[in-house]
């Protein structure tokens, strides 16, 4: 059996079948050898990619600080707008009402509910639908001198007209007007200092406007070069 076995070896290498056989597989075993010795094309390409992600990530994180600090900036002044317009009905309607009591407190809440309404009303009105391209440029214009006419103005008047018509009630600061006339007799005593209210009213509408003029001059470059750059 042994030597049938070594004859039929012996003619198979004559033949040259196992020759063949024994190239194709050294062959495999050395593409095996170098897959194993050399790294991963996927892994190379990882570590390539990576970097360029980071400074991609870095770019448009810069690029959004640079378009919305103007936009910080200018929302931070339209809200300091209603701030110096509330400071000024306050001032009026203390005068009005001769009131001498809580100076402080009229004048903290005077500056900061107007500042906080302005600013927030702005941002959910004008903003974020300008940006979310659901505004027209109209639209947008309109919203901005709407806020600033509510907020910046009639709010201030509004809230400063109350809360000194209350101190001068509890003080007494003024004669108290008949049961059931007190807005009527409120309004009577301060004619003049609400005629003066228009100069803020006018500053308001307009600054409104430029600024919503000016958010959509921002918006429109913000587009055309994420446009371009796409």
């Amino acid at each position: 059996m042994a030597a049938f076995g070594y004859e039929a070896g012996a003619k198979l290498r004559d033949s040259g079948v196992v020759p063949v056989v024994t190239e194709e597989a050294s062959k495999d075993v050395k593409m095996t050898a170098s897959m194993h010795g050399q790294p991963s094309p996927s892994l190379e390409d990882a570590k390539l990619r990576r970097p360029m992600i980071i400074e991609i990530i870095e770019k448009n994180f810069d690029y959004l600080r640079k378009e919305m600090t103007p936009n910080i900036y200018q929302t931070t002044s339209f809200g300091t707008t209603a701030v110096f317009s509330g400071i000024f009905s306050n001032f009026l309607f203390r005068r009005c009402f001769k009131v001498k009591h809580d100076a402080l407190k009229t004048y903290a809440s005077l500056a900061t509910l107007p500042f906080l309404s302005t600013v927030v009303t702005y941002k959910l009105l004008v903003i974020d639908p300008l940006y979310s391209e659901n505004i027209s440029k109209e639209n947008c214009v309109f919203r901005s001198s709407l806020i600033g006419i509510v907020c910046g103005v009639f709010y201030p008047s509004s809230l400063a007209f109350t809360k000194n018509g209350r101190l001068a009630t509890k003080y007494h600061t003024v004669p108290l007007p008949p049961k059931g006339r007190v807005l009527l007799h409120w309004m009577r005593l301060c004619q003049t200092q609400m005629k003066l209210m228009v100069i803020p009213l006018v500053f308001q509408t307009t600054f409104g406007i430029l600024n919503g003029l000016y958010h959509y001059a921002i918006f429109e470059g913000t587009l055309e070069k994420t446009i371009h750059e796409e």
